[in-house]
């Protein structure tokens, strides 16, 4: 097929780019640097500059395309985690999972294109009542009143979007490998990511290659609807955040109670930490035939950080 990825310079996009190049399809991917075109060619697809923020920009890069399929990967995401203010960390992912969502459906729209797979999140967002692991009929939890809000706002009108387009959405879990995690690890080096309270709020993780493996998966199958893209094995943080220092050959993080650590680090650190909700992977499993390489974070950091 021939498929156009939005934001194929991305830690994501660079994973998937060379995995469906692998598989005999032919790449457009996008960067919003010509200086990140040079990489795009490297990893085997045609680079193109494009902003997912103006809706002419993305038409005129997806026209000259002429995909077959679309896929979604679109982030800002950098620099040293801000969980207190992800309002402000988040702006403009945001804004791509808002109106870059709508430029690309409509660029698909007006190209015939329905084969279109886009990037959520499952990470620890569950719903907060019930069991601690979630599957995708379970809603996410819009944290309303606190600094997450505005983001899973966005996540929910990309999904709502895309699914209204007939489309695919892809819950991936929280993602760690190349250049995922790794500001995060280095404030577990400096022990600068304590554990909240108990710990027992659960995350779902994946490497960012098996991300891309379910990707080709979902594009190749066409496949609908929402799908949980995460590892085997979700767990509390009082579990993988002492696995990850140790596997990062740092001490182990400091404890801090909950009160203190909601005047430092804000309420949506205590929520990820105390009571957040992992997710299943069984209905990508089943439908997908996907199998992670690494079913547990615990193969995972070992290898990443070995």
């Amino acid at each position: 097929m021939r498929i156009f990825v939005a934001g194929g310079a991305g830690v994501l996009g660079r994973r998937l780019v060379p995995q469906l190049v692998a598989r005999g399809h032919e790449v457009t991917a996008t960067t919003t640097s010509a200086a990140k075109l040079d990489v795009l060619t490297g990893l085997g697809a045609k680079g193109v500059v494009m902003d997912g923020l103006d809706a002419a920009s993305v038409g005129e890069a997806v026209a000259a395309a002429h995909p077959d399929a679309i896929v979604h990967q679109m982030t800002a995401i950098s620099g040293k985690p801000d969980i207190k203010h992800m309002d402000r960390w988040f702006a403009v992912t945001n804004r791509l999972r808002t109106e870059g969502t709508d430029h690309l459906l409509a660029a698909a729209a007006a190209t015939g294109v329905t084969n279109f797979v886009a990037q959520s999140y499952a990470g620890w967002n569950g719903i907060r009542e019930g069991g601690w692991v979630k599957t995708e009929e379970d809603p996410l939890d819009l944290l309303p009143g606190t600094s997450a809000a505005p983001g899973m706002e966005a996540i929910r009108h990309l999904e709502e979007a895309v699914l209204a387009a007939g489309g695919t959405a892809l819950r991936y879990g929280a993602l760690y490998g190349p250049g995922a995690t790794d500001d995060q690890v280095e404030l577990v080096r400096k022990r600068q990511f304590p554990l909240v309270g108990s710990g027992a709020g659960y995350t779902s993780w994946v490497h960012l290659d098996d991300a891309a493996s379910a990707t080709v998966l979902a594009v190749e199958q066409q496949v609908k609807g929402v799908f949980n893209i995460v590892d085997d094995e979700p767990a509390p943080a009082a579990q993988w955040l002492p696995y990850l220092a140790e596997s990062a050959g740092a001490k182990k993080p400091m404890k801090v109670p909950v009160w203190l650590a909601r005047l430092l680090a804000g309420k949506v650190a205590v929520v990820m930490m105390t009571e957040g909700r992992g997710f299943s992977n069984a209905k990508a499993k089943r439908e997908l035939g996907w199998e992670p390489h690494y079913p547990s974070w615990r193969q995972g950091f070992a290898s990443e950080l070995a």
